[in-house]
């Protein structure tokens, strides 16, 4: 079933469809309101039907397209690419880790195993850093997203995402009830969420000492990604 007339910028296709990915025990933690709900459920459960990339996903390749200065796809792109861009990816970017994988300067740091708190990697050593949805569950995201900006070259990207609720503040979970993204059976520790985003959140990133920053939505408010500048 389409859901929206946008084009998936992964692989191009105009066909979408929709699942319910939220939990009320999540909803209730998060006090998240009926439409929040349900733009949330669009940001994680609305797929292209050719790619199986979900709306997060498909803001976070409209970030790095603009990174690589193409009009193509992100999968004819990285298909035809001669780029020598080295890029970091921490923790799998959705449906995007079998693509970015493919070009030859690519580095997988598996998180948690890999402490965004103290990346083992030398400054200024890629051109651009990947990840997404991981920083809501750092201690300390504007030290992680500080280390992320250590590692990049001079002029390189940063590009991620978070959700975010876009009508409010964001906010520390410290003192509240633990609340964990994935599988509610599980909670696992590298699931469990620090912080909340809110409408602030780009401030996180010039608190990190970035001082360009660039924005890219997906049937607003439902998925955003951020593109910060070194």
């Amino acid at each position: 079933m389409a859901i929206g007339q946008f084009c998936c910028s992964i692989c191009g296709s105009t066909e979408f469809k929709f699942s319910e990915v939220l939990w009320d025990g999540l909803t209730d933690e998060w006090q998240i309101c009926e439409e929040e709900r349900r733009y949330i459920d669009r940001q994680q459960g609305e797929q292209c039907i050719r790619c199986g990339s979900n709306l997060r996903s498909i803001a976070l390749a409209d970030g790095l397209r603009n990174v690589f200065s193409t009009d193509k796809t992100l999968s004819d792109f990285i298909a035809s690419a001669s780029s020598k861009a080295s890029i970091l990816e921490i923790n799998e970017a959705g449906t995007l880790h079998s693509l970015l994988m493919k070009l030859p300067g690519h580095v997988f740091a598996e998180y948690p195993r890999v402490d965004m708190h103290a990346l083992p990697f030398d400054a200024e050593s890629f051109d651009v850093v990947v990840h997404s949805d991981t920083l809501e569950h750092v201690k300390n995201p504007v030290h992680a997203l500080q280390e992320c900006r250590r590692v990049l070259k001079i002029g390189g990207a940063l590009c991620f995402t978070i959700p975010i609720i876009v009508g409010r503040m964001s906010r520390s979970r410290d003192g509240l009830k633990p609340s964990y993204h994935g599988d509610p059976a599980l909670s696992a520790s590298d699931y469990l969420v620090h912080t909340e985003f809110g409408a602030d959140a780009w401030t996180y990133i010039m608190r990190a000492g970035f001082s360009q920053l660039r924005i890219f939505a997906v049937e607003y408010p439902a998925a955003i990604s951020f593109v910060a500048i070194r």
